[in-house]
């Protein structure tokens, strides 16, 4: 298993550190409270991809970009094995990369899985498109305040620049199909 996986927080506090950035400064670049950046860094919690997003705009990184990294290769891999899809989720929402080691792709794909209760956390905001199909289950998509409830064999195309959220009220797993452009998510 890798360190990224193993000690996010870690990994981003030598970020913060390799940038010459202070905690404080990063929680005002990234709207985020000093304690909460702490908090993080020392692995205490799991931050929402949301969250995590805030904190890797601040530090010029994509959420792909920062769980990719370790995974880079030479030779870029035709076929990817489940138990090297890289996980980018936390809090109830799994989100798997397919990612083959190299960043030279124009498209993302990921395999979510949203737990009963679970959520991305605040709007998420990145440039480029996203389109998925539910597999199982039942999801809330919310773009730019806008709810759309969606059901198991439903898909959603959605301009990714605009503010949105995923969140399963219902009492069961849900679970969706991503691409996204750019690859950098």
């Amino acid at each position: 298993m890798s360190e990224v996986s193993l000690a996010p927080g870690r990994r981003l506090s030598e970020i913060r550190q390799q940038l010459g950035m202070s905690q404080r400064k990063a929680a005002e670049l990234s709207g985020l409270t000093h304690s909460a950046i702490s908090t993080i860094e020392q692995d205490k919690v799991s931050p929402a991809v949301s969250t995590l997003q805030k904190l890797l705009r601040v530090y010029g990184l994509s959420l792909s970009e920062f769980f990719a990294e370790e995974h880079k290769s030479d030779e870029p891999r035709i076929v990817i094995n489940a138990a090297d899809l890289i996980e980018i989720g936390s809090r109830g929402v799994s989100m798997r990369m397919v990612h083959n080691g190299t960043p030279n792709h124009t498209v993302a794909m990921l395999l979510e899985t949203y737990q009963p209760g679970s959520t991305t956390g605040d709007k998420i905001k990145h440039q480029g498109e996203e389109v998925g199909t539910l597999l199982e289950g039942e999801i809330i998509l919310t773009v730019n305040g806008q709810s759309y409830p969606l059901r198991a064999g439903q898909s959603y195309a959605i301009n990714t620049a605009n503010p949105h959220s995923f969140s399963n009220i219902s009492t069961r797993i849900c679970r969706i199909v991503s691409a996204h452009t750019p690859n950098t998510f």
